[in-house]
């Protein structure tokens, strides 16, 4: 079964257009991952769904779509105030009720201890930059990464175990520049689910699971 591109129309118009990042290559390797997917996450039967970072929401939407009408809550963070906007509603386009907060990656989310999060999306702000250039509340927060696009992955890396759930799983986007394998090591991660060559950018979709798969 195909699933499709959930719509995000409205990015590309006012007040998003310039705001909010509009879905490319690394957005659709992440979806490519989750339909390959889909049969092992229908069986989680998830109750929590989190995209941090969800930009236009179309990852969150899309993993939605693809679970159907199950009994799950879908959160969403992104330290852009129009993102949050934006996700809420390609949510509503295709039926899904996304609940955005305007945060810094999972600050103040109360998801318990043992996390509650059946399933966690990351697609970082990846791209190697200078380091004064992280920490905007802009556009450039989607792909700002500093020091090996790693600065701002590297402050949720330690919190991924926590927020799980006994039964979840973590998808990430990375790049070459990242040096994905250590990213791998430190999550003990299960390896690759796609791979992309795009332009100067090798993709790549790291899946990590308390479970085995």
């Amino acid at each position: 079964m195909s699933y499709p591109t959930p719509d995000h129309d409205h990015i590309l118009k006012a007040p998003y257009r310039d705001a909010v990042y509009e879905p490319a290559e690394d957005t659709f390797l992440l979806l490519d991952a989750l339909e390959g997917d889909a049969s092992l996450l229908t069986s989680l039967l998830p109750r929590v769904c989190l995209e941090i970072g969800s930009g236009s929401g179309c990852a969150l939407t899309f993993l939605s779509t693809l679970l159907g009408p199950k009994n799950a809550v879908y959160m969403a963070t992104d330290i852009n105030a129009l993102c949050t906007h934006a996700t809420l509603e390609t949510g509503k386009r295709a039926l899904t009720q996304i609940d955005p907060i305007r945060t810094d990656l999972v600050h103040g989310l109360r998801l318990g201890n043992p996390g509650m999060v059946d399933i966690l999306l990351f697609n970082p702000p990846y791209v190697p930059t200078d380091p004064s250039e992280v920490g905007s509340h802009g556009i450039e927060a989607s792909w700002a990464g500093g020091k090996e696009g790693r600065e701002v992955l590297d402050r949720l890396l330690p919190l991924i175990h926590r927020l799980l759930s006994p039964k979840g799983i973590f998808y990430l986007v990375a790049v070459e520049e990242n040096r994905p394998e250590d990213i791998a090591s430190i999550l003990q991660a299960h390896g690759v689910v796609a791979r992309r060559k795009t332009g100067p950018e090798a993709l790549s979709i790291w899946r990590y699971s308390k479970i085995p798969l």
